[in-house]
């Protein structure tokens, strides 16, 4: 059996960057990494082709009487800038303490690798495992999965006979405290650029009698919030579902800390609605956020100009029951109403995304006719953590998106077991991202006895 550190080190070494072709290699280095890791494994691999990066689906069969796994996970990471951030080179995995640092560590290239060593280990100690297990690993997650859900068209007669998805792409609070993520936020992506005169103009010359596009857009933001920080669009929230009591009971066994938080997040204050507190707000209703603002000069000193253009960047985080083509057309409608006068606006579509929530079994609100290998799934997971973790897994809803979990549950109509592994500290995204070794040890063990109980079924 391989050493899964020793192998996470090696797929970390790949620039899989995804939205960035300048690394091309990368990304085909990573692939074919893991699916000769599959191959090895006595997985049949097929390389699904795509318009931008492969689809990796690897497929260990049997009796259709077995369970059957769909394991999802990435092998495509986000671009590592600014380097010169960084400890250590991004793409040369370093040891410090018990973290392996490396761009991808924690997401996905870890918790990926996680599974499938679980996996191996499981098929080594017994190669007549009762379970049918399917790799689905795509290579564009970080660029918002465009070629996940005609993949999903094609292959949705042979994937939707599978039992459920098994997944680690979301986290856990501390390294003794295993989440289990019983829901994640939609999303709708997009921009909006503001038009003005047909070139930039001399701020002195012409100054005072013009509308400024930055200007025209910082007013318009301004008005799609409230002061007390709720979304000011009409009937976003017309379908938010009421947050069920055993999800509250939940968030409360986290047991957060609002002083922490503060000193986490390095501000002085929250800016929540009334009644809700920040740990309900990034987990439990939708939000509007500005991601990026520009227009004018950007380089050192001053030009004193009136751009000609301007633009901002909005994100829509949407939860439980709202849907993300409603919510555009809402947000798209009242930015055009509002629209100033003296500018050209011009919408751009970005991407969205399904929200999605699965009720683990037992709770008031457990669909009727859930299925039988689920259920085992949550049981199996409940036993695993306990015993491994010391304490039993939370169940809770998870403030960031990954649409195609969504996509999964419109189009197959499987429900997800999220097994949360990466920390707050990871620095997801960011520069010295790493992965906590022992929280790798500790998932290993968890996802083997979990597929191992589900086996069993």
């Amino acid at each position: 059996m391989f050493d899964p550190v020793e192998k996470l080190k090696e797929f970390i070494r790949f620039p899989s960057v995804s939205a960035d072709s300048k690394f091309k290699e990368g990304m085909r280095g990573a692939q074919e990494f893991v699916s000769g890791l599959l191959g090895s494994m006595g997985f049949a691999v097929e390389v699904v082709k795509t318009d931008l990066h492969p689809i990796i689906l690897a497929h260990r069969g049997g009796d259709a009487a077995w369970p059957h796994v769909i394991i999802y996970g990435h092998y495509d990471v986000q671009p590592a800038d600014p380097l010169n951030l960084w400890q250590s080179p991004a793409f040369e995995p370093t040891i410090r303490g018990n973290r392996i640092y490396g761009r991808g560590a924690a997401d996905n290239k870890g918790p990926l690798m996680t599974h499938i060593t679980a996996v191996g280990q499981l098929l080594e100690q017994n190669p007549n495992l009762p379970l049918r297990i399917t790799f689905l690993i795509e290579g564009e997650e970080e660029m918002g999965s465009p070629s996940f859900l005609p993949f999903l068209e094609r292959y949705k007669d042979t994937l939707k006979k599978a039992d459920l998805v098994f997944l680690s792409d979301t986290g856990i609070p501390n390294e003794k405290q295993m989440v289990i993520t019983a829901g994640l936020r939609g999303l709708v992506t997009f921009e909006i650029e503001a038009v003005g005169p047909k070139s930039d103009l001399h701020s002195g010359l012409h100054g005072g009698v013009l509308l400024n596009p930055i200007q025209a857009l910082v007013d318009l933001c301004a008005t799609l919030h409230t002061p007390d920080g709720r979304v000011n669009i009409p009937g976003y929230y017309d379908d938010v579902l009421d947050v069920e009591p055993w999800e509250r009971d939940e968030l409360k066994k986290l047991g957060g800390n609002e002083a922490d938080y503060l000193k986490f997040l390095g501000i002085g204050s929250f800016h929540t609605p009334p009644g809700i507190t920040p740990f309900e707000a990034v987990r439990f209703f939708p939000t509007l956020e500005f991601n990026g603002f520009g227009g004018g000069y950007q380089g050192e000193g001053g030009k004193t100009v009136i751009p000609s253009r301007a633009f901002v960047k909005i994100s829509c985080r949407l939860v439980a029951n709202q849907d993300p083509e409603k919510i555009k057309a809402l947000v798209y409608r009242t930015i055009e109403a509002r629209a100033p006068q003296g500018v050209k606006l011009r919408i751009v579509d970005g991407h969205t995304g399904l929200p999605y929530v699965v009720v683990p079994p037992g709770r008031t609100n457990t669909p009727k006719g859930q299925s039988p290998v689920l259920a085992q799934a949550f049981r199996a997971t409940d036993a695993a953590v306990t015993e491994i973790w010391g304490k039993s897994p939370l169940y809770l809803r998870e403030g960031g998106s990954v649409p195609i979990i969504g996509e999964i549950k419109r189009v197959l109509g499987l429900d997800s077991v999220m097994m949360g592994l990466f920390l707050p500290e990871d620095n997801l995204h960011a520069p010295n991202e790493s992965f906590d070794l022992d929280v790798m040890k500790k998932g290993i063990e968890t996802s083997r006895r979990i597929l191992a109980a589900i086996a069993k079924k």
